[in-house]
């Protein structure tokens, strides 16, 4: 069967028959061809889909890997094939390149690895909007206008009626008007009316005409007369930009040209003329060598036109002050380059550059000399004869020694950047010291110690993201230092630098502030935030000229205590140790001053203060308060303050606020969610209504009383769009997947787009369940689902890009009855983490030139062009994107792909775009959400958490409880201890909890008794009920027998330990005049039946081992308990719910350590916790949340008649309280048993009772 030729050449409707379809499937290497036409509707194709292309020019043409184009060319009967990549720039194929190689090429670097299904990729029809092959160069109209407008039409000269219309040929190219002869255009007298500085005016007294002006006293004038609307328009538009100019400039960038045309050498005014990113040729009529006839050229941009040899006749144009050759693929430079005298600018850029040429030194008036992104493994030393040049610009290269007695012989050298190379160490000549260098960039380098101490000039030094453990420098002229995300334990600057001003020390190991930096005496900013500081510095704090202080994310348990009067404006010390501010903070100095006068910004987050002291009403000038995540109680006199515009109490202890009679006007934002014990009335929410932002806590909606089965997974879903106007996150949620045995949960972030992550929502499941249903293989599946979801994109994915993050639970492979596993793959920013035993689990792989060394090296390699900011030709700092294909292949769509088996271990997973992890850690984030009962109110707090720590960007996230080994376990354990004398049935019906919308808190406690029945038997998800098909029973039940079997859920613990799980089960009935199940025959025994709602807690000792932090071990010599000793140490308690004070909690066993309570009891137990998001473990882990509210519709709680009076919730009356307590009493001494023999005598230890 012939490869080429009419007999194979497909119309784009027909299908491959039978016959060619054999013809593929017989090797990996055959495939096809999409070959489009270039007609005028084609010719937009750059804009427009595949789809839109006409049938009749679309052709398909089978061939191998070897077909070169020259015979595709033959049997098409065309000259030439050409090649658009992204819609873009469109090149001429060689004779000798074959496409199908270059087509099954590109699939591979995009991730591919399948020759079969890179062969069926390569035959998809939409694989054009990546990659398309044309047998006719394709133009778009207003590509060709700016190159060049041309047409014969009337034409008459000056504005006077002296001359006639005469039908001439009119050409607009580069900066001139030529108007010539329609017979001898080419040989004929011409007319050249430069254009740049002059006049276009439309003609009044005749239709569709322009009157074309050249500059000057002596200004020359052409009238065209144009037939149609559509000419006249684009004919003003053109020539509008062109007498617009100052100078006489030609932008042709971005046009696929291989030559300019021939009549932009009659504009001999060009001075600057920009041909970047085209395909330009050396031997053509106007090609390259034909350059040296602009007379008067200045500027040239050849940048991005892969040249790969340097065009040699660019010397002979001595008029060059600046040329522009990044991007070309140099691998020398020519001698000749020393003739262009007059060169100032010299950029060389992104090549393979690894020396330069003698002769270049001949260039005495060069400037600015651009060597960044080559192969340069030292500085080069011609540098030392360019006495012009005042900067060193060699970031991206392979150097890997810094010798300084080179830079000590260079004078003339002030600036070095030497980012991003592989700097690991620098030698030292002498001890001559360095007196000329004042900046220096060595970031993103491999630098362990770094003595700069010779550079007794510097100014300003960068070393951020280095693995420094010491710095040493002069502090002569030292005015700023950055050296962030290190391992600084020790900076030492000498003398102390009298001239700093700005000190940026953080994510570093310091522990203690240096003393230099306290006694300088210009320093006006200080970053030691993410440190390991203990203690503040009073002198630090001294300073008079100190404006921003950050301190935050260290251990710093107290504040010094301020004398005299600081110019301080920001304050930063959140997250730390913080129980109290000094009451004389913000009060008066000894000059009658405030001593934090000025101060503007302060941010308390993230400690454990109870108050804010009064005083901080003298801070007149601070706009912005930030105490989220603390235990303060009182409401701060701050809402005197004349121009406080923002507040953020949240998560805090509030119960009261006092309101002065007027509210600053400036006031824009308030936070007070997160407070549980906070009511506010109609007057004072009257009084917030002027407020722009007001943020409080909702009440829970009522939920209708319908069956909900119990399920592995449940999502919850918040997105905020932040200061931006626009949200460009969007998030993707499929709870039953696949005909209900899997789930799918997705995240996208546009950054600055929402187009792409809309598309990606619509359509990346379907592609992942078609890809499910190829392989059975998770990394085959997911990196395929990405490529595909990537090509899918179509036209928006050229232009525009987003991070992607997609979460696929399914049925284990292994065990596919009894277990799960969950595969996660991401490119980009967005981040999924596995909550596994109350510890975090990265499952992602951030995508970034600062956090991931390899892609950064990978992207260098491919002469990619990194900006000072850090992004990929300065567009982003991401390396992996779905989308961006214009700037393959530096950006790929090829994910990171992570899997892991689900246990019972795992609690849940959070996702999260980038502005929620770059506010968040992953273990602050894990523990604020893991005891909120509602997946939703999570999400929420975990959105409100960011824009509290100062996230001003999208943020989204998602929470999804996972209750892994509920319904899919096959084990049974030992037995069940329950108190009562009939005790429950062996099995319950779970059901899921109500949902509330705001994050619920614990409520007080009910009653609390050990078991030895795991978590996932009475409740893994926070709020579970018990169904009431079941019959109540007592709760004074001993063991239940029965053969102990194991699943591949929950294997053999591996020794007796017992760790505390936190659950809650609260017992659901039918609506009944007694408060009882209407199919129980019994009462619970011990609990009152008077109507209101009971709340029973559990804390249970499970024998599934849980590897949690701090879980406390067994001493080696120890006999494992017994289950009758496990079940001897029960509690059973009641508590009133009427009134917080007048509440009484029954008498406990003595064995027990005091339980912790809930805001809510928080008065009567004199013990508060903090309900926000920096909880410790030991504060919150074995609290059993529960509502703290009964919903006003039966949702799981004992329903019960409307009572006559609302406070009337008490579960025991006043009357009975005595004889009820004598009754439990008695109740449990009736329980106790005879004491064991000593040597029988087991008792689990008290930390069991502790927080894990």
């Amino acid at each position: 069967m012939k490869r080429n030729g009419s007999r194979n050449c497909l119309n784009r409707r027909s299908r491959f028959g039978s016959r060619e379809r054999d013809w593929l499937r017989k090797d990996v290497k055959r495939g096809c061809v999409y070959l489009y036409g270039a007609d005028t509707t084609t010719a937009t194709t750059t804009t427009t889909s595949s789809a839109a292309s006409s049938s009749s020019d679309l052709h398909l043409v089978l061939c191998t890997v070897e077909t070169p184009a020259s015979e595709i060319c033959a049997g098409e009967g065309r000259e030439s094939l050409y090649l658009q990549l992204h819609g873009d720039l469109v090149r001429r194929l060689e004779p000798t390149e074959r496409p199908l190689q270059i087509v099954y090429d590109y699939l591979s670097r995009l991730g591919f690895d399948d020759p079969a299904r890179i062969q069926e990729e390569a035959a998809n029809p939409d694989l054009g909007c990546m990659l398309r092959f044309y047998g006719e160069k394709p133009c778009q109209m207003d590509h060709l206008d700016r190159i060049l407008l041309s047409g014969i039409y009337n034409v008459r000269k000056g504005k006077t009626q002296l001359h006639k219309w005469a039908e001439r040929l009119v050409v607009l190219c580069g900066t001139c008007l030529i108007v010539s002869s329609v017979k001898d255009c080419q040989t004929g007298k011409m007319h050249i009316l430069p254009l740049v500085g002059g006049k276009v005016e439309e003609v009044k007294r005749r239709q569709y005409s322009l009157a074309f002006s050249s500059a000057g006293a002596q200004a020359q004038t052409y009238l065209v007369s144009f037939e149609t609307l559509a000419e006249y328009q684009r004919w003003q538009r053109q020539a509008s930009k062109v007498v617009s100019q100052r100078i006489s400039t030609v932008d042709l960038s971005c046009h696929s040209l291989e030559e300019v045309p021939e009549h932009l050498f009659y504009s001999q005014d060009i001075t600057y003329l920009n041909l970047r990113h085209n395909f330009m040729q050396l031997e053509r009529p106007g090609g390259l060598d034909t350059f040296y006839k602009f007379s008067q050229l200045k500027g040239l941009n050849l940048s991005h036109n892969k040249l790969g040899s340097f065009p040699v006749l660019l010397c002979e144009i001595p008029t060059l002050t600046e040329l522009n050759l990044s991007c070309n693929g140099f691998h020398d430079l020519p001698s000749q380059i020393g003739s262009l005298l007059n060169l100032q600018t010299l950029c060389l850029d992104g090549n393979f550059l690894t020396t330069l040429p003698e002769e270049l030194g001949n260039l005495q008036q060069l400037s600015s000399l651009g060597i960044s992104f080559n192969n340069f493994s030292q500085i080069p030393e011609v540098y030392e004869k360019l006495t012009m040049l005042d900067k060193v610009f060699m970031a991206g290269n392979l150097v890997e020694v810094l010798n300084l007695g080179v830079l000590n012989r260079m004078s003339h050298i002030k600036h070095v950047d030497l980012r991003m190379n592989r700097l690991k160490t620098m030698i030292i000549e002498n001890l001559e010291g360095n007196k000329y260098i004042t900046h220096m960039d060595l970031r993103d380098n491999q630098l362990t110690d770094l003595d700069l101490s010779s550079f007794c000039n510097l100014e300003q030094l960068h070393c951020e993201r280095n693995q420094l453990r010491e710095l040493t420098l002069s502090g002569f002229s030292l005015r700023t230092l950055y050296a962030n995300s290190n391992r600084l334990t020790t900076v030492n600057v000498y003398p102390v630098p009298s001239l700093l001003t700005s000190l940026e020390l953080s994510r570093n190991l310091l522990e203690c502030v240096p003393d230099w930096a306290c006694e300088a005496k210009k320093i006006e900013i200080l970053d030691v935030s993410y440190n390991l500081l203990t203690e503040v510095p009073m002198r630090i704090l001294s300073s008079l000229s100190l404006r921003k202080l950050m301190l935050g994310h260290n251990h710093v348990q107290s504040l010094p205590t301020l004398v005299e009067h600081i110019p301080l404006e920001v304050l930063d010390v959140q997250h730390n140790l913080l129980t109290r501010l000094p009451d004389t903070l913000f009060s008066k100095a000894l000059n009658k001053l405030n001593k934090l006068e000025q101060l503007e910004e302060l941010n308390l987050s993230g400690n454990k203060l109870k108050t804010i002291p009064t005083t901080i009403a003298n801070c007149k000038r601070l706009h912005t308060l930030v105490a989220h995540s603390n235990h303060i109680s009182i409401f701060p006199e701050i809402l005197q303050l004349p121009q406080i515009q923002f507040v953020d109490l949240s998560c805090n202890d509030l119960t009261e606020i006092l309101i002065p009679e007027a509210l600053p006007a400036t006031l824009q934002d308030l936070d007070l969610t997160g407070n549980t014990n906070l009511v506010l009335e109609h007057k004072t929410l009257d009084t917030f209504s002027h407020i722009t932002t007001l943020k409080i806590d909702q009440k829970p909606l009522p939920t209708t009383d319908s069956t909900v089965t119990s399920t592995f997974w449940s999502h919850g879903l918040a997105e905020m769009a932040g200061q931006r106007n626009k949200l460009c996150v969007s998030a993707l949620a499929v709870d039953n997947f696949a005909e209900g045995v899997g789930a799918v949960y997705g995240m996208f972030d546009g950054d600055r787009n929402e187009e792409l992550p809309r598309l990606l929502q619509c359509t990346m499941a379907d592609v992942l369940l078609e890809e499910v249903q190829q392989s059975t293989n998770d990394t085959v599946f997911m990196a395929n689902t990405f490529l595909v979801s990537h090509r899918k994109l179509g036209m928006a994915g050229q232009k525009l890009g987003s991070s992607a993050l997609l979460c696929y639970i399914r049925p284990d492979t292994a065990d596919p009855v009894n277990s799960f596993s969950l595969t996660v793959a991401n490119v980009g920013t967005c981040q999924a983490v596995l909550c596994r035993g109350g510890r975090p689990v990265p499952l992602s792989k951030v995508f970034s030139l600062e956090q991931d060394p390899e892609e950064a090296q990978r992207v260098k390699d491919q002469k990619a062009i990194i900006t000072e900011d850090n992004k990929v030709n300065g567009v982003t700092c991401c390396t992996r994107l779905l989308g961006c294909t214009y700037l393959y292949p530096w950006i790929l769509p090829k994910p990171h792909i992570s899997s892991t088996p689900l246990t019972i271990q795992d609690e849940l997973l959070i996702l999260g775009n980038k502005a929620l992890w770059e506010h968040l850690s992953y273990t602050e984030a894990v523990n604020a959400v893991r005891h909120v009962q509602d997946p939703l109110a999570a999400a929420k707090k975990l959105c409100t958490l960011a824009q509290s720590y100062g996230c001003q960007d999208n943020v989204g996230a998602m929470v999804v409880y996972l209750n892994i080994g509920e319904e899919g376990c096959t084990c049974e354990m030992n037995g069940l201890t329950l108190p009562g004398p009939m005790g429950f049935a062996s099995t319950a019906i779970i059901k899921d909890p109500p949902k509330p919308t705001t994050p619920s808190s614990s409520s007080g406690i009910a009653s609390e008794f050990s078991s030895e029945m795991s978590t996932s038997e009475v409740s893994s998800e926070v709020g579970s009920t018990a169904s009431d098909e079941h019959n109540t029973v007592g709760l004074d039940a001993g063991l239940l027998p029965r053969p102990e079997r194991r699943c591949s859920l929950h294997p053999a613990p591996t020794s007796g330990v017992f760790q505390r799980q936190p659950s809650c089960a609260t017992f659901s009935s039918n609506q009944s005049d007694n408060g009882l199940d209407s199919d129980d025959d019994q009462p619970v025994e011990g609990v009152m039946t008077n109507g209101s709602k009971v709340e029973v807690e559990v804390d249970i000792h499970c024998c599934r081992g849980r590897d949690l932090e701090n879980s406390p071990t067994l001493p080696e010599n120890s006999p494992a308990p017994c289950p009758e000793d496990r079940a001897r140490g029960s509690l059973f308690g009641i508590r009133r719910q009427n009134s917080v004070n007048s509440g009484i909690l029954l008498p406990v066993s003595k064995d027990r350590t005091e339980l912790q309570k809930s805001p809510s009891t928080s008065c009567l137990y004199g013990k508060k916790l903090s309900n926000g998001s920096i909880v410790p473990l030991e504060d919150s882990l074995n609290l059993i949340e529960v509502a703290t509210e009964a919903p006003k519709k039966k949702t799981g709680y004992f329903a019960a008649p409307t009572q006559l009076e609302p406070e009337d919730q008490f579960v025991i009356p006043r009357d009975l309280e005595e004889e009820v307590k004598e009754q439990m009493k008695h109740h449990q001494e009736s329980r106790h048993e005879p004491e064991p023999s000593e040597e029988d005598r087991t008792e689990l230890p008290e930390e069991f009772d502790t927080a894990l």
